[in-house]
């Protein structure tokens, strides 16, 4: 294919950029075989492979819900105190139990009825045989209104796949006969049963939900009857392979996969591989017009803008590789999940894609098909407007849109990232919830929940009586101490509500003085020790984490555009993106949501997700910025480019700011503070930030925002007549 460039009057300029030695992508794009992706024959032997791969790779994706592991141990911090006394526990019986607390209440006070129909129920559930130990109570509270029976269930390590279906089955033993009595089942059974609930067929909800957006979002940007259905069918291409290789690696290779990281990896790849295609689209139809040959129109498409796509993706999936550093189980594994997901879509779009594009031919794009020849709306579109009102003021604009930001940014003082608690999780009504408020109305909180202590079984009494010694601990539920191979187990009930800050401040007062205890090597673990950790942890993970996506996605940056000074600023643009995310987000869950706090991961997630994501349409318009600024010169290459890019751009923004937005389908606060987070942020860097901010300080800067590269000295070409 000749080499020549077409400018957009159609007229050929000469040599393509870059042949001559100036373009750094001049080697990359000369190695690619889009000859064979986008050949007249060749194509065919694309599509028949990838169809191999598809069909191949169908039957493992199906199964990678068998290998999810949703237990507590796969997703602990491995260096966690809790940790190591969940392993600890293996030796005096199953560390997976959890407790379900059967809660009765009459507000006008408990029956005689009411205290046999508890008392029948509770031998109707020691006779179950998935039991850990006795069932205690029924316990008739000191008001006489309401009474509690704590249920030991032992389900194994799959106990999150069965607690729903068990939990359901002790419901309605405790509601037949009630008579008006309030039945509710509460604990950490309970809780994990709604939880379960909530997150039962993630799959298929997410999937149907992000499918519904994305169809709706393309048929409004391209107003085609057909062409929204390239970017789905490889992107559903995409999700099924990338969910083979995962099965393969959480099989054979170690990698933990989680329910709601799979449930994730749908949203993230059919919103990254849609930009991908948009971005490939867009391209195409420019090259439509210069070329009367679809085919050599493509190949020029994919060596236009295929190193961008690249880049995004490497920045994507190097960000979520980082991710691999936590000491949270459940985070580590994400970053593995998420990889696979992106570089799986990027090889479908710049492969797959493009080969059915040229096999369908312009039709596709019926009824505004782009016809060899005919005028390039990047002239006159509304983009070009927008470039020449940030052109007369451009370092006005950039400040006063950082100030702006920047006091949005503010916000963030209201953050309170400390955790959930149980009644806190849920963004809809929720049973155990109900029954917890029981609880906390009429007994001692923390009864369902206890704090479990491991020690050396010589030091085990002086243990138990530092351990009765500590304020928050009941006394007098302190057990006495078991015993085996050398090790001991005590265990004990707290005063306040397990996942109160009071608790945790029982628990740290606990291991203060257990620690204190001499050649005990006692340890506090149970499920508030363990949500302690899990915050602490989580802290560790974002000081760690965050600094280095940071600097990996500097080094991309640099590598890519050959420029530092660009490089920096674009890093600046982005932290600050983020920052007003978490601040508007943090007043919006305050004062319009009415939730409460943050799960302990959403600053690290929204983090990683915008940092990783946002700077793809950076390198999206800085790519084609650089193009036509080896041509042109920075200024005239800066409105270009964002007249080339901004339609495509906000609508790659819009789709994966919808595809984020389908997480507040789930009724779980954790899932809903995400997705509004990283939609709204998104949607931030789209339209203000890289719009309006970059592209002032592109102007602004001028030239020199290329150093060190030679296009520093590379002058502004004058307006053609």
């Amino acid at each position: 294919m000749p080499e020549d460039v077409l400018h957009p009057s159609g007229e050929r300029t000469g040599p393509a950029p870059g042949h001559n030695g100036r373009d750094g992508f001049r080697r990359f794009r000369k190695g690619l075989p889009i000859g064979l992706i986008t050949g007249r024959r060749s194509k065919y032997g694309v599509i028949v492979a990838w169809l191999i791969v598809l069909v191949v790779a169908a039957g493992f994706a199906g199964k990678l819900s068998s290998v999810e592991k949703n237990d507590v141990k796969s997703s602990l911090p491995n260096s966690a105190e809790s940790t190591r006394v969940f392993d600890t526990q293996a030796k005096f019986g199953s560390p997976y139990t959890v407790p379900a607390v059967v809660v009765y209440e009459r507000s006008s006070g408990l029956t005689e009825a009411d205290k046999r129909k508890a008392a029948a129920d509770a031998k109707v559930f020691g006779g179950r045989k998935d039991l850990e130990g006795p069932v205690t109570g029924p316990e008739i509270s000191e008001d006489g209104k309401a009474a509690q029976t704590t249920v030991p269930l032992n389900l194994g390590p799959d106990y999150f796949g069965k607690v729903g279906d068990r939990v359901k089955e002790m419901r309605e033993t405790a509601r037949d006969g009630a008579q008006g009595m309030a039945v509710h089942i509460a604990g950490p059974a309970g809780n994990t049963g709604d939880l379960s609930k909530a997150v039962s067929g993630i799959d298929t909800t997410l999937l149907a939900a992000t499918l519904l957006v994305v169809i709706v979002i393309l048929l409004f940007t391209y107003r085609s009857p057909v062409l929204w259905l390239m970017p789905i069918v490889c992107a559903g291409v995409s999700l099924q392979i990338a969910e083979a290789v995962i099965y393969f690696l959480a099989k054979h290779g170690g990698l933990t996969v989680s329910a709601d990281g799979a449930g994730i990896l749908t949203i993230l790849v059919f919103g990254a591989t849609t930009d991908y295609s948009l971005l490939l689209i867009a391209r195409y139809r420019e090259e439509l017009r210069r070329h009367e040959d679809r085919h050599a129109a493509m190949e020029e498409a994919l060596r236009r803008s295929g190193p961008a796509v690249i880049a995004s993706a490497a920045t994507v999936a190097v960000g979520m590789i980082c991710l691999m550093l936590a000491d949270m189980n459940s985070t580590r594994g994400l970053g593995p999940v998420f990889a696979v997901g992106i570089v799986v879509g990027a090889a479908v779009m710049l492969t797959l894609f493009p080969a059915l594009m040229v096999t369908v031919g312009r039709w596709i794009f019926w009824p505004a098909k782009p016809g060899y020849g005919s005028g390039n709306p990047i002239d006159t579109g509304r983009w070009v407007a927008v470039g020449n009102r940030i052109a007369r003021r451009p370092r006005t604009t950039w400040v006063v849109t950082a100030l702006i930001l920047a006091a949005a940014a503010a916000g963030m003082v209201q953050l309170n990232s400390h955790g959930l608690t149980d009644q806190q999780a849920f963004t809809t009504h929720q049973d155990s919830v109900a029954g917890e408020k029981i609880i906390d109305r009429h007994f001692d909180a923390g009864l369902g929940s206890p704090v479990f202590v491991t020690a050396r079984a010589d030091r085990a009494e002086a243990v138990r009586t530092a351990l009765m010694s500590v304020p928050g601990i009941d006394r007098g539920s302190v057990s006495p101490p078991m015993t085996k191979g050398g090790d001991a187990l005590l265990y004990a009930t707290l005063t306040d509500a397990p996942d109160s800050k009071a608790a945790f401040r029982t628990v740290e007062r606990a291991r203060t003085e257990l620690h204190a205890v001499p050649g005990a090597q006692a340890r506090v673990g149970g499920n508030t020790a363990l949500n302690l950790d899990v915050k602490q942890a989580t802290k560790d993970d974002r000081a760690l984490i965050a600094p280095i996506v940071l600097l990996v996605v500097l080094v991309i940056l640099v590598l890519l555009l050959r420029a530092v000074v660009a490089s920096l600023l674009l890093i600046a643009t982005v932290v600050l993106s983020c920052a007003t995310t978490i601040g508007v987000s943090a007043l919006v869950f305050r004062h319009v949501f009415g939730f409460g706090a943050e799960d302990n991961s959403f600053p690290l997630y929204v983090f990683v997700f915008l940092i990783a994501l946002g700077i793809d349409y950076n390198i999206f318009l800085m790519t084609r910025i650089r193009e036509e600024a080896l041509k042109h010169g920075t200024r005239p290459a800066t409105l270009t480019g964002l007249a080339a890019t901004g339609g495509v751009i906000t609508s790659a923004g819009v789709v994966l700011a919808g595809t984020f937005a389908v997480l507040a389908t789930l009724p779980l606060t954790q899932f809903a503070e995400l997705g509004f987070a990283v939609a709204f942020g998104i949607l931030l860097d789209t339209f203000i930030v890289r719009s309006v901010m970059v592209t002032a300080l592109n102007l602004d800067v001028g030239r020199h925002i290329w150093w060190p590269s030679p296009l520093t000295k590379k002058e502004d070409s004058p307006p053609a007549p």
